[in-house]
């Protein structure tokens, strides 16, 4: 399967039939620009990380390791395509693996914790952030997973079912013993004066801080690991915005070599906003904020039983969804400044308030408030217009099903499409086409 065929199954997945608009002045669509935003703040925030994780390794200023990465992975990436991305991904897991084992190693033999430093650092008490990230934490996780395109690549590139559940099974044991093991190493930070330092750092790279203090031997081939982790994490999303600008963007009609220059492009105000060194954990939530507010929305409409929802509602949804976080911001504070300021989640979590909660709950069910809404009105007009000029009303007619080929995956016949596109060669086109109204 070559990277076209891939992107071709992904976009008609995020985009399903009874949501993507195909007006052409509607196009490019939310869910693609949603989705290239999200790769934006990754890669903002992975070079942040980079820089801020060099210099608290050897004392250096990151800039130039991050010019280094991004020079190395736009070249080898435009170079393999997809398929290095695959590559590195394998080197990415071996990098890992030694990382933590590394890791434990060193750390329980040199680590000596400071006992007084459990009692007043006050981890292991109740507080209100902690409850709070139980509803958190799910819903900006599993609702930004949508548009983080390098899974859908790795989900579609999957040979079988079968492997793809083996293959998730197994990422999803790896996964939870990792954030175990890397998340103890905040509260080692923390209770052995590693964290926060002087001048004080980011909790974020707390675990490097403490690698820090081991041997410096030790320190170095942390370092060579980071680069490389960091580096096979950033050319997929390289390859992701390549493929989703590609199939989803320019419905394949546009050359490859110009979506990857256009990605290169886009690694300057990249490395601009990485170098101003941002604060990760607010990157990663302003990209949980915006698929909080516009996931659910889109969910309905992957549904077969939801025939009657339309691209209108999901737009509607997604927008309306932001603009519930900043009236409650603005209720909540008092003002509009600080409303609009928690649409950036400006205090981060760690506010001690219910701002950040408050937020992450306006977000999606403000979406679907709004999306609901906009359905009504929808139907209402359609009704109206129906009515007035004599046609019959078909708003909540349940659509034909699809061929046989929307199903096996073989490419079905287009000519009855008047204005469907050339697809690129070798490329399989759904002939399932929605509204927006």
């Amino acid at each position: 399967m070559d990277e076209t065929e891939v992107w071709t199954d992904y976009g008609s997945l995020l985009e399903p039939p009874n949501v993507r608009p195909t007006d052409a002045a509607l196009h490019p669509t939310y869910s693609t620009f949603s989705s290239l935003i999200t790769l934006f703040l990754y890669m903002v925030a992975e070079l942040s990380a980079l820089q801020q994780i060099i210099t608290a390794l050897t004392g250096m200023n990151g800039l130039a390791a991050v010019i280094v990465e991004c020079a190395v992975t736009t070249i080898y990436t435009s170079l393999g395509g997809f398929r290095i991305s695959f590559i590195t991904d394998n080197i990415q897991g071996v990098m890992v693996v030694g990382l933590i084992i590394l890791a434990v190693i060193t750390v329980g033999v040199e680590t000596h914790i400071d006992r007084s430093l459990v009692d007043s650092s006050g981890l292991l008490k109740s507080s209100l952030l902690g409850w709070q990230l139980i509803y958190i934490l799910p819903v900006a996780v599993l609702t930004n997973d949508f548009f983080i395109s390098g899974f859908w690549m790795r989900t579609f590139a999957s040979k079988t079912d079968r492997d793809l559940r083996i293959g998730t099974s197994i990422a999803t044991v790896a996964v939870t013993i990792i954030l175990l093991l890397v998340g103890v190493t905040g509260l080692l930070a923390a209770w052995t004066g590693a964290w926060p330092g002087n001048p004080p750092q980011d909790g974020s790279i707390a675990f490097f801080l403490l690698l820090a203090e081991l041997p410096a031997w030790v320190v170095g081939i942390v370092l060579v690991m980071t680069v490389s982790l960091s580096t096979a994490a950033f050319d997929s999303f390289q390859s992701a915005m390549v493929s989703t600008g590609s199939n989803d963007l320019f419905r394949n009609k546009l050359n490859f070599w110009w979506i990857r220059l256009a990605v290169v492009v886009v690694i300057f105000p990249v490395v601009i906003v990485a170098l101003k060194s941002p604060d990760i954990l607010q990157v990663y939530l302003i990209s949980d904020l915006v698929s909080a507010s516009s996931v659910p929305v889109l969910l309905i409409g992957l549904s077969s039983q939801c025939y009657w929802w339309r691209g209108f509602e999901v737009v509607v949804g997604g927008l309306g969804g932001l603009l519930c976080v900043f009236i409650f911001g603005t209720v909540y504070f008092g003002n509009a400044q600080d409303g609009a300021n928690l649409l950036l989640l400006e205090n981060g979590l760690y506010a001690n308030d219910w701002s950040a909660f408050g937020a992450f709950v306006a977000a999606p069910f403000g979406g679907l408030l709004c999306s609901f809404v906009a359905f009504a009105l929808r139907i209402s007009v359609q009704w109206m217009v129906a009515k007035r000029r004599g046609y019959r009303f078909t708003a909540l007619d349940r659509p034909p099903p699809p061929p046989p080929s929307f199903f096996t995956g073989q490419t079905g016949s287009l000519e009855d499409d008047a204005d469907e596109r050339e697809p690129a060669e070798g490329v399989d086109v759904s002939p399932i086409k929605g509204t927006f109204f």
